[in-house]
């Protein structure tokens, strides 16, 4: 009983010192903008994990006696778009999406069942002793059931979007294709708007002024959120989120 009571005691002291952090973090950066984050190499923060995909075998490039012309290259002349790790694109985010969803099922159903025994042998006098009183020979059973099942549902959805992020080539995959990473964070009266996209692209897709659609980038991972003073009013306070958490109704 003791060890149980010592668990629960470090869990809540481990869980108070926790939030206790986090408040004393908020405290200290009452008046003062968020700060932004510093400018880091994306392999090296915590949880990168490389991108690993299935690819094809790699060619050789062997270049052919008195020609200029490489084997398995892109282009004769040198191409000024992004191409090499830690060159620099621009992701433009143009997002308009619309969905309307409605649907609607009805089910309905009676149901009616009549019976009676007004002459059985004679024998229906005799019901009386048998049943209550009150039977009837002429209805003896007389049912009636009524279903109705009326369910509707709909769904209206909406979102635009449109925004321009540069990104940086972290990793080309053997079969050429561009692993890129942009993080682009804006503060404005006390609250700051982020942006993230990550994805793989081919470079054939990126066009002449070095820019590339979101639509053409594979596994393509956007979020665009904020945080600061604006962002905490419209959350919910942390009480409010465990009681819906905990609640079971």
């Amino acid at each position: 009983m003791v060890r149980i009571r010592y668990k629960n005691i470090m869990l809540a002291a481990t869980f108070l010192s926790l939030t206790a952090c986090n408040a004393f973090d908020r405290i200290s950066e009452i008046g003062d903008q968020p700060q932004l984050a510093p400018i880091e190499n994306p392999t090296k923060q915590a949880g990168y994990v490389p991108v690993s995909m299935p690819m094809p075998p790699p060619s050789l490039n062997e270049r052919q006696p008195n020609s200029l012309w490489e084997t398995g290259g892109r282009a004769f002349f040198r191409d000024q778009r992004a191409s090499r790790v830690g060159d620099i694109l621009t992701v433009i985010v143009t997002i308009n999406d619309q969905a309307q969803i409605q649907n609607e099922t009805k089910r309905s159903r009676n149901n009616s069942d009549t019976a009676n025994l007004t002459n059985f042998l004679g024998l229906e006098s005799k019901l009386s002793s048998v049943l209550p009183a009150a039977v009837s020979p002429a209805s003896l059973v007389d049912m009636g059931s009524t279903t109705s099942n009326d369910g509707k549902g709909s769904i209206g959805r909406q979102e635009q979007i449109d925004l321009r992020v540069a990104a940086t080539i972290s990793q080309v995959l053997p079969n050429g294709n561009l692993v890129v990473e942009g993080i682009q964070q804006v503060s404005v009266n006390y609250d700051v708007r982020e942006l993230k996209i990550r994805g793989i692209i081919r470079p054939q897709d990126i066009s002449a002024d070095n820019t590339v659609s979101y639509d053409q980038i594979a596994e393509a991972r956007i979020e665009y959120g904020g945080r600061g003073s604006i962002t905490d009013v419209q959350q919910p306070r942390y009480g409010s989120q465990l009681f819906d958490i905990l609640m079971p109704f």
